[in-house]
């Protein structure tokens, strides 16, 4: 994708704490026996996969350019989402598999033009986000409360 310097704007996506607690709550008791038995291969495995899944995390990146979204995850093309074709931007905490390392999320609803009705994404700097898409379709419905409160522990979002 060719592009003009400072026509486009990149977004990387929020980790979780929750998330990452989550997947070392799945590997750490499989760890435990290996541990305990001197099983070094078992052991260079689980630590591979956590790296490995980090390393997919902190990759995820949302680039606005030519009046799309593209998703990215490091240097591969996870897809795009036309701006004319958003509905609404809302909060959701869906655990389902997508583009997203964290539970905070963004739901953005499509109308026409995709074979998916809605999408989930979490950028770092959300409110900056939604006011680029807005300003690219002013139609755009937000539902976004930007509230601080008990789950917001400097600053982590779970």
């Amino acid at each position: 994708m060719k592009v003009k310097e400072g026509m486009k704007k990149v977004y990387r996506s929020r980790i979780s704490v929750l998330l990452v607690g989550f997947i070392l709550g799945v590997l750490i008791p499989a760890a435990i026996p290996m541990v305990k038995h001197s099983i070094t291969p078992g052991l260079v495995t689980i630590g591979g996969v956590f790296v490995f899944i980090m390393f997919l995390l902190s990759g995820i990146r949302y680039i606005i350019c030519d009046n799309k979204i593209y998703i990215k995850v490091w240097m591969f093309s996870c897809g795009s989402i036309e701006i004319s074709y958003i509905s609404s931007v809302k909060r959701s905490y869906n655990p389902l598999s997508s583009p997203a390392a964290s539970l905070k999320r963004l739901r953005i609803d499509l109308i026409g033009g995709s074979i998916f009705s809605y999408t989930l994404i979490s950028p770092v700097r959300e409110q900056e986000f939604i006011q680029e898409l807005k300003s690219l379709n002013p139609n755009i419905m937000i539902n976004v409360p930007d509230k601080k409160g008990l789950w917001r522990i400097q600053d982590w979002d779970i």
